[in-house]
């Protein structure tokens, strides 16, 4: 379910994107509501509102969570300062890389792979499993911000339908391999299901 609270804001980015833009005044104070810069301003606030729910109901915040509530702000705050989407074409492929690297850094740094830091308290596996897991995370991470960079710099019609909904299917379908994986490797450390001994 967490992984999801991410595409709220995006959700509401797109629908704001795809509307036609229209003169919207609210206080005496006028501006353009639909396209690209107020859809741009509509993720940061949602971002804030969920994160801020998030902090409020938790009273921290998960470092990834972190991490693309301090992207948002910073590459939509640089997309609205200078009126130009190119800061916020490179959200998704940044935001992805660092957490390669921060999957991939775990490897050298502390005694557990990042993915058994996060998963290890509901799941017991072998280290090799683990590992491997964390090389999976590893080159999702990586393939994904690949994607959403050539996507939002070669087909620019359509980076915003493949931002929120091409994102959203690659994390699913995702996230269904590794439970298929998983369930292949569960029964390794599942004591019932080791021989008994003589």
């Amino acid at each position: 379910m967490k992984q999801f609270i991410d595409f709220i804001p995006l959700l509401l980015f797109f629908i704001v994107y795809k509307l036609d833009p229209r003169p919207v005044e609210i206080a005496g104070h006028g501006f353009e509501f639909g396209g690209i810069y107020s859809a741009t301003a509509m993720l940061i606030a949602s971002s804030v509102v969920v994160y801020g729910a998030l902090f409020l109901r938790h009273g921290k915040l998960e470092k990834g969570q972190l991490l693309t509530l301090v992207a948002c702000l910073v590459f939509g705050g640089l997309t609205l300062a200078f009126h130009s989407e190119t800061f916020l074409k490179w959200k998704a492929p940044v935001v992805n890389w660092l957490f390669a690297l921060a999957f991939a850094g775990s490897h050298f740094i502390g005694d557990r792979v990042l993915i058994k830091r996060i998963m290890g308290h509901a799941l017991t596996l072998p280290d090799a499993i683990w590992t491997r897991l964390n090389l999976a995370w590893i080159g999702f991470f990586l393939v994904c911000g690949a994607a959403n960079l050539f996507v939002a710099f070669t087909f620019q019609d359509f980076w915003v339908d493949f931002k929120v909904f091409g994102s959203l299917g690659m994390t699913v379908l995702f996230l269904v391999a590794q439970g298929v994986y998983l369930s292949r490797h569960l029964h390794d450390a599942d004591p019932s299901t080791s021989k008994p001994k003589d």
